[in-house]
């Protein structure tokens, strides 16, 4: 389990093709701190396990499904990075709980500045996960914990429009690589986890009880 509070940013030092894998080598620094084989990393939101590791990066494996579903299908060589170990029992839960299961994808929009923020509007890929995003929710942008200011008006699951918006103070902007991003450019979302059970939970009714 992940909080969606990033702990650095790193870059994508290489990639091996393997058929219908490939196998990442990204530069870090924080993140190695007490890592082992074996442990967790979320990588632009992603649950990654490390194959292997050195004083200045780590490798992962990452398998055909992960590409097809996620933004790490298009990921490049050079490419900026969020990270985040799987958090400890104990520690302070700053964001919210994050698995590392990225639901979808979807698309920025649009980059409105104000003095103080800046607000992301993006698209959903997937129309249908519109049902889980909710104004004042949660939400993990390629493994940032944010929260929802604005959401579609429309209530059509098939609509191609279900929107939201989210506030980007500069912090955010200059410690994620979500200052990177442009209109156009594609990132992992995963919506909260309490909405997704609740939802399972309704569609089994009352026929238990």
């Amino acid at each position: 389990m992940f909080t969606g509070i990033i702990e650095e940013t790193g870059t994508v030092q290489a990639i091996e093709r393997q058929g219908d894998a490939i196998r990442i080598r990204i530069a870090a620094t924080r993140v190695l701190e007490g890592t082992k084989h074996g442990d967790s990393i979320a990588v632009n939101g992603v649950c990654l396990t490390v194959c292997a590791f050195d004083e200045d990066s780590f490798t992962a494996d990452v398998m055909q499904v992960t590409l097809d579903y996620t933004t790490l299908g298009s990921i490049q060589v050079g490419q900026r990075v969020n990270m985040e170990r799987a958090t400890a029992t104990g520690q302070r839960l700053g964001g919210h709980i994050v698995q590392g299961h990225v639901d979808g994808t979807a698309q920025l929009v649009s980059r409105t500045p104000s003095e103080h923020w800046e607000v992301f509007r993006f698209t959903l890929d997937d129309p249908h996960l519109g049902r889980y995003v909710a104004k004042k929710g949660s939400i993990a942008i390629n493994g940032t914990s944010l929260t929802v200011a604005e959401i579609t008006d429309s209530v059509a699951l098939e609509s191609a429009a279900q929107w939201f918006e989210v506030s980007l103070i500069p912090t955010t902007l200059a410690d994620t690589m979500l200052g990177d991003v442009s209109p156009g450019d594609k990132v992992n979302v995963e919506c909260d986890v309490l909405a997704k059970y609740l939802e399972r939970q309704r569609g089994f009714g009352n026929s238990g009880d």
